[in-house]
Formats: structure tokens, sequence, C-alpha cells
């Protein structure tokens, strides 16, 4: 089992800073400028659910959960009353008298016993919220590799690329498109070779810091997806964040740049970026000086040629604006293809609200596709200690971030900071998720599955997961997941999923050490 002592996601000091500004109700007020950065990175953290564990539980089921003479393990084992954090959490407010164990809710509130009961399932899990997985060794199994409906095995494409990839988009003559987020755009050859940098690219930059074991930057490059008539306009779209200096009042107070979600799109000729065009871009006062790791940054098309995009919570402490529908992040938004505003767009009409709004309320959406068969956008999004989310994205809803989530935050307290903003939501008016992952395993990429190589596995959803590294099958009935299968466990952080022409499925696997690309193909025809 693993643990860690040691914080490696800023959150945690964001989160106590926010604790700070909630006092007095004046959080709009905060000024990240007149942080100390430097010096909160060096303050020493710890994950405050390891103590609270050892201290209440450690004696009995030891500290590493594997059990002691006086009682039994917790991981490695079913458990008796099953394994989701709410079964544990009656678990241990209702204890087990006849088996020497007591009932917890006479001595322990509600939050604390919801919090041990989470640390449990994320132990259950392999992997701590403090767990990046991104330096793990990359071994892709060699053989054939058996699953409920189908086997499969692993096929390389290129090796040896950046350790911060996002995006790969299959480009029809076998090519691939590949970002990285802070080297630029580049072609996959059919061989497997990388191309120089595509020139005349918006730049990137590559200055970013290390931040409690997370990189924090400005300038990325993020998705890449082609136009659904590509073969015959050639255009490529890229969703990258416009980084500049001295354009708006914060970065002319701070005097650090700052950066907003941008998308183009162009077209690549001789290896050069041409004719590009801005389909869409927020206003400057909106660009925020928080690190391009929240942007969210997925593209995805529907079939009437509307491009959609994700922008996530690009706003200070993750939180402010995200209900605002002025501001551009914790937004999924709807143009064009050309970027004009499509007339359905459900705030067009809204007095002071972003026309290009189609949902809002999102925390970091990680993926973005389009149902065929049911004709919807869903998506993916992160929540902070559990409260991972699939989602069907309906016009006009609100997601609920930072108001509901089954998610808390990262220190054990309740997601409430949006009461202390003065923001109020009944239930009925929140689009609650298709499916909620708590704890998180760090939800990605994912695609509905429509191709010819693994028949059974068609209208399934294919996700792949950052934090558990894992693939999962998802299967879906009446919008509902009925079903999920382990495909591929503890492999790599799945940045990117992509399904090829014949059917195979395309990985983009991050790793520190040099990520991949990947393919599933069919072992041995259909089981």
């Amino acid at each position: 089992m693993r643990t860690t002592r040691r914080a490696t996601v800023c959150a945690m000091i964001l989160l106590a800073i926010s604790a700070l500004t909630a006092i007095d109700g004046r959080a709009q007020g905060f000024d990240p400028g007149k942080v100390d950065w430097v010096a909160l990175s060096k303050i020493p953290m710890k994950d405050l659910f390891i103590k609270k564990f050892n201290d209440q539980c450690g004696a009995c089921h030891g500290e590493d959960l594997r059990g002691t003479p006086l009682g039994k393990p917790l991981v490695g084992v079913e458990l008796l009353r099953g394994d989701s954090v709410k079964e544990i959490a009656l678990s241990i407010a209702n204890g087990a008298p006849d088996k020497g164990m007591p009932a917890w809710s006479e001595t322990l509130d509600e939050k604390q016993i919801w919090n041990l009961a989470l640390y449990v399932a994320e132990q259950r899990q392999g992997t701590t919220i403090l767990d990046k997985r991104d330096a793990i060794p990359l071994a892709i199994p060699a053989g054939p590799i058996a699953t409920e409906q189908h086997s499969f095995r692993i096929e390389p494409v290129a090796e040896g690329l950046d350790p911060l990839p996002f995006s790969i988009a299959l480009l029809p003559d076998g090519r691939l498109l590949l970002t990285e987020r802070m080297r630029g755009l580049f072609i996959i050859s059919a061989d497997g070779k990388r191309s120089a940098p595509i020139r005349g690219t918006p730049p990137v930059y590559d200055d970013s810091s290390v931040f409690l074991g997370q990189v924090m930057g400005l300038g990325w490059m993020l998705d890449v997806a082609l136009h659904p008539q590509y073969a015959k306009n050639g255009w490529i779209y890229i969703h990258h964040t416009d980084r500049c200096t001295d354009c708006n009042a914060l970065s002319r107070k701070t005097g650090r740049p700052v950066s907003m979600n941008r998308i183009i799109r162009g077209r690549i000729k001789d290896g050069e970026w041409v004719d590009q065009q801005i389909i869409w871009q927020a206003d400057k006062e909106a660009y925020t000086d928080t690190s391009d790791l929240t942007a969210g940054g997925r593209l995805a098309f529907d079939d009437q040629n509307n491009l959609y995009f994700s922008v996530g919570m690009k706003a200070p402490l993750e939180f402010m604006g995200i209900q605002n529908l002025d501001l551009p992040y914790g937004k999924v938004h709807r143009v064009r293809d050309d970027g004009q505003i499509p007339a359905d767009n459900p705030f067009v009409n809204t007095p002071g609200a972003l026309k290009s709004i189609w949902t809002y309320g999102h925390r970091s959406m990680q993926g973005l596709e389009w149902n065929p068969w049911t004709h919807e956008m869903w998506a993916t999004e992160m929540g902070p200690r559990g409260g991972d989310e699939l989602n069907r994205l309906q016009a006009g809803r609100n997601y609920g971030w930072p108001l509901f989530t089954n998610g808390i935050n990262y220190d054990g307290r309740p997601v409430d900071v949006g009461r202390t903003l003065g923001i109020t939501l009944d239930a009925k008016d929140v689009e609650f998720p298709v499916l909620d992952m708590t704890p998180s395993p760090a939800l990605s990429s994912f695609v509905f599955y429509d191709g010819k190589a693994f028949p059974k596995w068609q209208r399934n959803i294919i996700v792949g997961t950052l934090r558990a590294t894992d693939l999962l099958r998802m299967e879906l009935k009446d919008n509902k997941v009925v079903q999920t299968e382990m495909l591929l466990r503890d492999l790599a952080r799945f940045r990117d999923i992509e399904v090829g022409p014949q059917g195979e499925i395309y990985l983009l696997l991050e790793n520190a050490a040099g990520s991949r690309i990947v393919r599933m193909v069919p072992e041995g025809g259909n089981r």
C-alpha cells in the first residue's frame, strides 16, 4: 500500500488561504499578488487524514491498514459491509460490537467519520490523493490481454515524447498530430517519428515551475482537433492558453504574465502553421495568473459542426467567478466552426452573459466527447478529494461547483466556499452527474466507442484515469453506467484516447521518463 506524508498538490495550501478569506466573508477581495507563493511552497504539508486514521484506527488495523493482532486488515480483503465510501462510513459509525469494534458515532461526528471512510477507500484503491504517479515504470504488456468480451494486444506507435503531452489527433493518411504542453504542435509519422515543431503556431512557454510536485505555468498548448470535414477544408483547431504581460489590471499590478484559454484554427503546409483565424478569445481583463494546470482545454464537435470547448477553473482559488455568467472559466462554451455564436445557445439573450456559454458550474474538465447515439455532449470532470464526475451537458444547466459535489476539500473540510461567497442554489437547479467516483481516480480523456475492431464494446465508454493509472470500460443503459470493467490496471497516466479508422484504440500515455503513444488492436479475432 502506498502512503505519503508529503503533500504534492498546491490546492491544499490554496484551501488554507481560502479559509482565511472566508473568515470575514470578503473572499472576492482576496489579492493573490500579495501572497508569497515561494514561502508557502516551503511549508511542510501533511495529509491530515493519515494522522486522523492513525490516531483513531491504527492501533487495531495498523498504520498500513494491513491489520494487527487486535484488528483485521482493511486492504487486500473483502469488507463485511461493502467498500464504497458510504458503506465504509456506515461500518465505522455503527461498529461491530460482537467483534470488538465500537460504534464510532458515539465519539466522532459525521464529517470525521466520512473523512476516515474516504481515506480507507483511497487506500483500497491503491493510491492516495497526494500520489501523482507520473514516474512509475511504464511497462507495456507484451502478450495478449483478455477481457470479458474481447482480447487485445498493445502495439507501440511513438516513444520518447515529452513528459507533459496533452492531445493527439489522427490524420487521414495514417499520421498523427501531437501537442506537448510546453513544446507545441508536432506531426508523428506513420513509422513513429516525431517531426520538428510546426512553425508559426502560437508561442508556448517552458518557464514553468514545480510547486509541491505539480508543474505550474502559463502559455501552454492543449487540445488539437480536426474539422469534421477536414479532408475537404484542411482546418485544424488548437486549444491553447494565450499569454500576455501588461495587458490587464492584474498583470500591471503584479508585473507577472497572465493567460486564458483561446481557440484558433489554421492549416499546416510544409511544416508551417498558416491561415490562422481566432475562433474564440476572452476579454483580456478576464485573463488570470492561475496556472494552466487548471485550464481544462478540450475540444469536441457535434454533428452540426458546432464546436464545444472546456475552460476549467482558471480562477483565483479555484472557485471565484465559476458561477458568474460574465466570466469565461468554469464553463463549457459552444460556437460554430467559424466562431459565430449559434442562435440557440442558452444565454444569447441574457444581459451581461457570455453568449458562448453552454453549461457552467464546472471545476476541471479533462474529457469532452459527442455521443453520436443520443446527440449530446458529455464530459469527465475532476473533483477535489473525491467527486470525479461523468456528466451529460444539458444546455444552460448548472453543474454545481463550488456548491454541490460529492468530494471534499483536500484537508477534509466540506466544499462550502460557495456559501461564503454568498451563492445560494437549490438542488433542483443543479444538474447532477451520471456517475460519481469517490475516491477520485482522476478521470481523464474518454471516447464513445463506435469502431469495428471491438464490436461488443460499441456504444460503451472507454475512459482513462491519471492518478489511478487505469483504463476503464463503462457500459451505458438509459444514460446510466450499468457496468464498469477494468481493461488495463496500473499502466500509466492516460492523457488522451482516440479511435482509429479500423476501430483500433490509440492511447497517449504520460510519463516523466518519456511519454508514449500506443494502440490497442484485436488479438486472434474477436472473442
